[in-house]
């Protein structure tokens, strides 16, 4: 394993997960995926990205281990902040300003486990409508299939290191103190309903404007997938949004959802999924108008004939594809499994021709409309017109039941019409194009003539280029060569600093009187050896600390009018005799010294000078 931002094998490894899992994890940080994958392929013993992939090609059950890992927490408030600001910001105010008044807001946390992510959700809706308006009319239902999960959540409290994610006006208008946690506001807690909810095998709840469901399906094989996304579908209002996880991408289910931010992955429903699968959801929903829906469709059945010589199919009211005949299947690549689903999602909708448009005009007018000599290109590429007719079918009471598609082919003799007029115009350009090349070979010859003046100019200018070149290269090694000059000054100069300081450091360790300097912050610079004999602290303790902050035997409260004096002064100096006692707790009279040391911008630091005027006693 490499630590290679662009390691092929890592890209191989996250393309599988994309592929497979349909989760994108190329925008985290690779700092962050090398070091989380490192910790998970230690865990399971392989060595590389290579051998990982493997083994998670071998152990369908370690995806949901991987995930955690990178993961790293379950939920959290607010986790993926700007994900959250976009859902204040953009979404919110959409699903508010769709509502009337006095229609309710429903919200779905699915996968909710701990809460924070309903609270979340709750905090921002009461922000958004005010206090009373949120209690009138939103319901959020946080649901998970983890019973100890749900207990937690739905008591509301919270560790202080689990609100660091919360912004501070949220956190002090919504949590209250409770010993060393915080509880969530009764309030808030009262709009939230918990319950516990089988995503693969109970029915969804639904009219929801907002369902969120946060890097759960990642948990999921794609089967199981695919029947919760119809669930999820059939759950959401017409208007609703989908608000996923980071890692989520939905790259299989775009028949029913599209991304309004895929970046924030936030999704809106396709307005008609597939027949088959609302259906399924119907059925498992236990919705009763399953059966009329299918008795429609026998009716339309019966309307239409199958037996037709032209291409044909009959769509219903809702824009479901009811019947196909045999000509249609060949010419259009249709099959049987088709009926069912919207023809807005097959081809023939929108080529040869856009059938949406025509059968909406044949509803609004309640007449057939036609469209001629309309093209098409089959799969070999070769060229198909045909004649298009859209007929609305109307039932005994003029009820409008859908409407019968048929396509006339008239390629044979559009074919005829159009070879003709071709040759009558290929016949006009003959002679135009034979004039055109005449004057263009002439235009050719002078064109060369101009190309070879070009050419000799290019090769002077590249000898005169390599001139300058030569004469760039010369500066360089010169330049080169001071350089080396003043790096080797600057050696000798270190050299030389590194003399004086060790002067100086000899000079203040051989001085017989407490040597400080200090900053204009009174902070210390220098503590000196006698300093630490006489004090009992040593300059590591000292040095960066403020002067008056310390705790030795000198009382430095007296020494803070001084100080500041020759500070303010700039040639000022002090110099007062202080009682003291030094480290081994024996007193005698100190002689402090105050002096101003001026830079270049004026006043810099003070030195002090402590001496024992009554000689301090030997210590044994």
């Amino acid at each position: 394993m490499t630590d290679d931002p662009q390691d092929p094998d890592l890209e191989r490894l996250l393309q599988y997960l994309l592929e497979n899992r349909g989760f994108d994890f190329s925008g985290y940080k690779r700092t962050t995926l090398h070091r989380r994958l490192a910790k998970r392929m230690s865990q399971v013993g392989v060595a590389d990205y290579k051998a990982y992939l493997e083994y998670l090609q071998l152990h369908q059950e370690e995806f949901a281990a991987l995930f955690n890992t990178i993961l790293i927490n379950v939920t959290g408030y607010f986790r993926d902040a700007p994900a959250w600001d976009y859902l204040q910001r953009d979404i919110l105010p959409r699903i508010i300003a769709g509502k009337e008044k006095y229609e309710p807001i429903r919200v779905w946390s699915a996968g909710v486990a701990s809460g924070e992510e309903a609270y979340s959700v709750a905090m921002l809706l009461s922000e958004a409508l005010g206090a009373s308006e949120y209690r009138d009319r939103t319901k959020i239902y946080a649901t998970d299939v983890d019973e100890d999960a749900l207990t937690q959540a739905r008591q509301g409290r919270a560790e202080e290191k689990d609100l660091e994610e919360v912004p501070e006006e949220l956190r002090e208008k919504y949590f209250e103190r409770e010993g060393d946690r915080y509880l969530l506001r009764s309030d808030l807690r009262r709009s939230i309903i918990f319950g516990r909810h089988d995503l693969v095998q109970d029915a969804p709840i639904s009219r929801i404007d907002l369902l969120i469901c946060r890097n759960t399906l990642m948990y999921f094989e794609s089967e199981a997938q695919a029947k919760i996304l119809a669930r999820l579908h059939y759950a959401l209002n017409e208007n609703g949004y989908l608000f996923l996880g980071k890692a989520e991408m939905l790259l299989s289910r775009d028949a029913l959802f599209t991304p309004v931010e895929l970046k924030n992955r936030v999704f809106t429903k396709v307005p008609k999924a597939s027949l088959r699968e609302r259906l399924l959801v119907l059925a498992q929903a236990g919705n009763v108008d399953m059966g009329n829906q299918l008795t429609r469709q026998a009716r339309l059945r019966d309307v239409v004939a199958d037996t037709l010589p032209l291409a044909h199919l009959v769509v219903d009211g809702g824009g479901y594809l009811i019947s196909i005949n045999q000509r249609a299947r060949s010419l259009f690549g249709l099959v049987t499994a088709d009926i069912g689903r919207p023809l807005q999602d097959l081809e023939v909708s929108y080529r040869p021709a856009e059938l949406r448009s025509m059968i909406d005009e044949a509803y609004r007018d309640r007449r057939p409309v036609e469209a001629r000599d309309v093209e098409r290109r089959s799969g070999s590429g070769e060229a198909q017109y045909f004649d298009v007719e859209v007929v609305p079918l109307l039932d005994n009471d003029a009820t409008l039941l859908g409407a019968g598609v048929t396509f006339m082919d008239v390629t044979g003799s559009n074919r005829l019409y159009r070879e003709l007029e071709r040759s009558k115009q290929e016949l006009e350009t003959a002679s135009e194009e034979l004039q055109s090349t005449n004057e263009e070979l002439e235009t050719t010859n002078e064109e060369l003539q101009s190309t070879v003046e070009e050419l000799e100019t290019t090769n002077e200018e590249l000898q005169s280029s390599n001139e300058e070149l030569e004469t760039m290269n010369e500066e360089l090694e010169s330049t080169n060569t001071e350089l080396q000059t003043i790096n080797t000054e600057l050696q000798q100069r270190s050299i030389q600093l590194d003399r004086v300081n060790s002067f100086m450091e000899q000079i203040m360790a051989n001085l017989d009187v407490g040597v400080a300097v200090l900053d204009r912050d009174l902070r210390i610079q220098l503590w000196n050896r006698r300093a630490e004999d006489m004090w009992g602290v040593r300059a590591g303790e000292t040095v960066g600390q403020p002067m008056l902050t310390l705790d030795i035997g000198l009382p430095l409260a007296e020494l803070a009018g001084p100080i500041k004096a020759c500070l303010s002064d700039g040639d000022g100096h002090q110099s007062l005799t202080l009682s003291a006692t030094n480290r081994r707790g024996r007193q005698f009279t100190c002689r402090v010294q105050c002096s101003a040391m001026a830079g270049s911008e004026g006043v810099r630091s003070v030195i002090l000078l402590m001496e024992a005027v009554e000689a301090v006693p030997s210590e044994v």
